[in-house]
Parts: structure tokens; sequence; C-alpha cells
């Protein structure tokens, strides 16, 4: 697509699209009221793309948005340590998985005005 913005978002930079679900690890402005079709605004905006145009922020975008919605809370794969120690022939082997946030992208917007319609 030709349409997209750059986000920051739990420390992570994301790609995101109108329509596509992604997967977010702090979520800390809405961690207390997690729950379902939560409305959701990011303004941590680092770059938008709309159609040939290509605004980026230093930092960020002041007049930029990406709004969406919370669809639910997810783990990510299993990530497993091991600790070998060799001249004592012992192994650990430890494992966690990380809390995540999926969310989808409703609307971005950039000066006021929604990017996403055909006007």
């Amino acid at each position: 697509m030709n349409k997209y913005a750059i986000i920051d978002i739990g420390g992570k930079q994301l790609r995101v699209e109108q329509g596509r679900f992604h997967d977010a690890r702090h979520f800390a402005p809405v961690r207390p009221m997690l729950t379902s079709n939560t409305k959701i605004s990011i303004n941590r905006v680092l770059l938008i793309r709309h159609g040939s145009s290509i605004n980026f922020g230093y930092p960020w975008l002041d007049d930029a948005a990406v709004k969406g919605r919370i669809l639910h809370g997810c783990f990510r794969k299993k990530l497993l340590i091991q600790k070998i120690h060799s001249k004592k022939k012992t192994r650990r082997t430890l494992g966690y998985r990380e809390n995540m946030t999926r969310f989808v992208v409703d609307s971005i917007h950039f000066g006021g005005k929604d990017l996403n319609n055909k006007s």
C-alpha cells in the first residue's frame, strides 16, 4: 500500500496500515483498562507516507495521530534461555512468554484530516 505510518510504541518502531492488526509489547497508556474494543490514539508518529509525499517528524510529527482499537491481549512465543556451565557439566533452561496487546488501526490522521478517505 502507499498509505502507512511508522509509530513509536513499546520501545519499538512499527509500520502500521489501516485495517491491519499489530502486536505491541508495552502498551503503557491503556494497561489498567485493557479490554476489548477500547479506542486508542497514538500520537508518537515518526513518519507518514501518503501517495508520493513523505512527512518526517523530529522526533515526532506534531499534528499526526493513529487511531485504532484494542482487540485482545495475547502472548508471544516462548523465549528460551539456556545457561550452560561447561566445567561443572550442568545445564539450566528457563523460559517465559511476553505479554502482548493486539490492536487494529482504524485510521491515520495528519493535519486535521483523515488520510484513508478517498476524497
